[in-house]
């Protein structure tokens, strides 16, 4: 596929979150219909495999073992901006020694990505998808339309939410809530995707 075939299809994007942005101020105040989590289909051994900064190929399995929030971003995404300082707070906190990791991916073009990656400074795996990342997000069993998107999966690959438009602490405080005591067997993985479904 052609950049311009690319450019066009993101552009599209853009243009479809700004309705659904606009429209849903005067449905309601308090949520609005990209900041919802959706229903999803059933998924385990969830799998990808999409290119790093340094061109690196990674599998979404090299993570295995860790409760994941893969959050797909774009540069030219205000929202998804302001969601970056969250997550690595997020991932400074819950990283390494709690067994969560974030893992961002972008779907955008490499150069702006490594530009704005020089001054995030990001303590996380940034993947760079372009097309492919849509498809990624569609694994959900969603059609993706817009940006923020993010995934959160288990330590075995089971999708429990996806989440359209911006999170907040509150999400991330219910995934890690649902994850704990599924490390626990206190819960099983649909009362755990209750959880974050109630968000």
């Amino acid at each position: 596929m052609s950049r311009t075939s690319i450019a066009l299809k993101i552009f599209i994007v853009i243009f479809l979150f700004g309705i659904i942005f606009y429209a849903s101020k005067f449905l309601n105040k308090e949520s609005t219909l990209i900041e919802k989590t959706q229903p999803l289909k059933v998924v385990s051994n969830l799998e990808f495999t999409l290119q790093d900064l340094n061109g690196i190929e990674n599998s979404f399995s090299n993570w295995h073992g860790k409760h994941r929030i893969v959050n797909f971003w774009a540069t030219w995404c205000a929202p998804c901006r302001r969601e970056i300082p969250l997550l690595k707070s997020f991932q400074k906190e819950f990283g390494n020694k709690n067994g969560y990791q974030v893992i961002g991916v972008a779907v955008d073009f490499l150069e702006p990505v490594k530009d704005y990656a020089k001054d995030i400074e990001f303590n996380y795996p940034i993947l760079i998808g372009e097309k492919d990342a849509i498809e990624v997000a569609e694994l959900s069993g969603l059609e993706f339309i817009g940006l923020p998107f993010t995934m959160f999966v288990t330590s075995d690959g089971q999708l429990l939410s996806s989440f359209i438009g911006e999170i907040h602490q509150s999400h991330l405080d219910a995934f890690t809530k649902a994850t704990a005591l599924l490390d626990r067997n206190e819960l099983s993985i649909s009362e755990a995707r209750s959880i974050l479904n109630k968000l």
